[in-house]
């Protein structure tokens, strides 16, 4: 059985689409066979329970989830455990002794209204005004462009999942990172791997040659803009970048 736990830092989050990551957990007979930390995507509506069937998660573990996405899980076939607090590995123990219990959502939403949960209410907002000042910022800083090198002299490689190195580059200053992708040889699901990664990061822009259709749904999520067709080295692609910035204003 796999298992999606709303993570915040080793502990169970509050709320199952504000957590920064999930804990997915491959679980057979009483022992845990496999454990890894995937990207939250993006809280947008309706996405994140299809994005958890895809990762084959059939159960989701946190402290609280709004009536709607409730439902929309259960339409997706995933168990919903709510009400659960406390250190991640704690959990995962009461799961394999079959002592973990859940209780009422600790973050209720009715309607349109906040989360009425006062510190869970304060913690969105907080994420809301970060990702505000993230966007007002594009054109200054965190663009990645995929990449067969490790520097700005390095060709573009036109496959988003699959490519060598992905370049993040501050277009103001031109400083920038050389990140090799992990998941060049992934048997399946590279693009989203990718997807995560770069949001990890703090990208807001992805300049590349093609991006596959789930990688874009992970990338649109997380609140990056995606820009294809691009070739040429990583230099000219980011001044080029920048001049069609400051011709849109």
């Amino acid at each position: 059985m796999r298992i999606a736990i709303a993570t915040e830092g080793d502990s169970v989050s509050q709320h199952f689409g504000r957590c920064p990551s999930y804990t997915i957990v491959d679980i057979e007979g009483n022992k845990v066979v496999s454990r890894k930390v995937i990207y939250n995507p993006g809280h947008q509506p309706g996405f994140l329970p299809k994005f958890l069937k895809e990762q084959g998660a059939e159960c989701i573990i946190a402290g609280g989830m709004g009536a709607r996405a409730q439902s929309l899980f259960a339409e997706a076939g995933i168990k919903t455990v709510l009400g659960i607090t406390g250190r991640i590995d704690d959990v995962i123990k009461q799961l394999l002794d079959g002592t973990l219990k859940g209780g009422e959502s600790l973050c209720e939403h009715e309607g349109g209204k906040e989360c009425e949960h006062s510190e869970g209410n304060a913690h969105h907002k907080q994420v809301e005004k970060r990702q505000e000042s993230e966007t007002r910022s594009i054109s200054g800083r965190k663009v990645c462009v995929t990449s067969r090198g490790k520097n700005l002299d390095s060709e573009v490689d036109p496959r988003f999942g699959r490519c060598q190195y992905f370049i993040i580059v501050d277009p103001k200053t031109m400083e920038f990172e050389a990140v090799e992708n992990p998941d060049i040889n992934a048997v399946s699901g590279a693009g989203i791997q990718s997807a995560q990664l770069v949001a990890s990061k703090g990208v807001k822009v992805i300049l590349t040659g093609n991006v596959g259709p789930n990688a874009f749904q992970t990338l649109k999520a997380a609140g990056i803009k995606v820009i294809t067709g691009i070739s040429g080295s990583i230099k000219d692609v980011i001044e080029e970048y920048k001049r069609e910035t400051f011709k849109r204003g």
